[in-house]
C-alpha cells in the first residue's frame, strides 16, 4: 500500500525496549493516560516484545483485567514471561502469535495497541484482520508509530509511518478513525474503533 515493510527488530535488541531513557524519550506515562484502559479491561499488546507496555497496562487494568502480550518471537515471549513474573504481573498472559495471526479469541478484547510495531509486520493486512476479529463490538485499535512527517524524529525513515499511511491501511478493515493524538515527543497515537 505504498510503503516498504521494515524488518522485525530481533530479540537480540530487547535491551533497547527496556532502556532507562525510554520514559523520557517516548513519554510512556503520557501514552498510558491517552489509552486509559479502565480496571477490568482486556487489552492486547500486539508486538509486545519484552512486555514494557504490557506490564504497565497490567497496573491499570488491575487484578480483574487481562493483558495479552503477543509476540512472534519465542525468545521475546520468554523474556516477557521472566520480566512479568518478577513483579507478579498475573494478569499478563504471554501469547506466541504467528506472522499473520495474533492468535486471540474472537470478540475477546476491549483494546489492542501496537507500539512501534505495525510498520514491521510481515503480513500487516492479515495481522490487523486478526486483531479486528479479536475486538469486542465497541473495541479500539491504537497505532503508535514514529512520525514520518517529522524529520526531527531520530529514527530511520523505514521505521516511521505517516498518519495518512496508517489511516489508509486501517480503513481496509472494519475500523473507523476516531482521533489522532500528537502529545508524544516522537510518535503519533492513531485511534480507531471497530465498526
Amino acid at each position: 500500500m505504498g510503503r516498504q515493510i521494515a524488518h522485525v527488530m530481533g530479540w537480540q535488541g530487547a535491551a533497547w525496549l527496556e532502556r532507562d531513557e525510554r520514559q523520557r524519550e517516548e513519554r510512556s506515562d503520557v501514552l498510558l493516560r491517552i489509552l486509559a484502559p479502565p480496571a477490568g479491561a482486556v487489552v492486547a499488546d500486539v508486538g509486545a516484545g519484552t512486555g514494557y507496555y504490557a506490564r504497565r497496562i497490567a497496573d491499570l487494568v488491575g487484578p480483574t483485567g487481562k493483558v495479552y502480550a503477543v509476540d512472534v518471537q519465542p525468545e521475546m515471549v520468554e523474556m516477557l514471561k521472566t520480566l512479568s513474573n518478577q513483579r507478579g504481573f498475573g494478569v499478563v498472559i504471554p501469547v506466541l502469535g504467528d506472522v499473520d495471526d495474533v492468535k486471540l479469541p474472537a470478540s475477546s478484547i476491549d483494546l489492542a495497541i501496537m507500539v512501534d510495531v505495525y510498520h514491521e509486520l510481515e503480513f500487516p493486512f492479515e495481522v490487523l484482520q486478526s486483531v479486528v476479529r479479536a475486538l469486542k463490538p465497541d473495541g479500539r485499535v491504537v497505532f503508535v508509530e514514529y512520525r514520518a512527517e517529522d524529520p526531527r524524529v531520530p529514527i530511520k525513515p523505514l521505521h516511521k509511518m505517516s498518519e495518512v499511511q496508517v489511516r489508509r491501511e486501517a480503513q481496509q478493515h472494519a475500523l473507523v478513525w476516531e482521533r489522532t493524538v500528537n502529545d508524544l515527543p516522537w510518535q503519533h497515537v492513531v485511534i480507531f474503533k471497530r465498526k
